[in-house]
């Protein structure tokens, strides 16, 4: 029964992939506002915030494994393995996007946008953004305590603002890096109740 809201996540997500062309003026237009009017102070946060993505991402199912094996508890170490899929499953839903439309970085195609940080492989949608929701999401539905969303959801945010805050992505590739991420833990964790009981 819960297949259908899948399918319609997908539509939604190539909705907006369709959608990308014709919103491409107002895109540049809130990247310009976010990249070329910010605040230069913020500048070394909001890196701090990117390159924090990655060893989050990565240390989050690590621990929580690590800490399932330490203390024999099989709930904690299943629930480090879902946390872990998915940020594989986002992972290879991100990637396969990026170079299947190969849209070119913002800094690209735009020279006066100013570019802050690293970028390298195609910009739609963004990888950093879809792992920090990926881990975000995941983190709150492992552990749905309010100190666990709370931050988790606002680090994720800070994550996706960052990359258009340096000049590296647009509007619409952080929007739907946040969808992949959040909906590949959606997905992990349907699949893990009604298979992985």
């Amino acid at each position: 029964m819960r297949y259908p809201n899948i399918i319609l996540f997908f539509f939604f997500l190539l909705f907006f992939v369709g959608k990308t062309a014709t919103a491409q003026n107002l895109d540049i237009d809130l990247l310009r506002k976010i990249n070329l009017d910010r605040n230069p102070s913020l500048d070394p946060t909001f890196k701090f915030v990117t390159n924090s993505v990655s060893p989050i991402g990565l240390g989050a199912p690590l621990i929580v494994t690590s800490i399932g094996f330490i203390q024999k508890d099989n709930t904690l170490k299943n629930k480090g393995y879902y946390i872990g899929a998915t940020l594989l499953t986002s992972a290879v839903l991100t990637t396969t996007l990026k170079f299947a439309i190969d849209r070119d970085r913002p800094f690209v195609t735009y020279p006066d946008i100013q570019k802050l940080t690293g970028a390298g492989s195609p910009s739609f949608p963004s990888g950093h953004t879809s792992e920090a929701f990926a881990t975000a999401t995941s983190l709150s539905l492992a552990f749905p305590k309010w100190y666990v969303i709370a931050p988790s959801f606002l680090w994720a945010g800070a994550a996706g603002y960052s990359r258009m805050h340096l000049g590296v992505h647009y509007p619409t590739d952080v929007l739907v890096g946040a969808l992949i991420g959040s909906g590949s833990a959606w997905l992990c964790h349907e699949l893990n109740k009604r298979y992985f009981k």
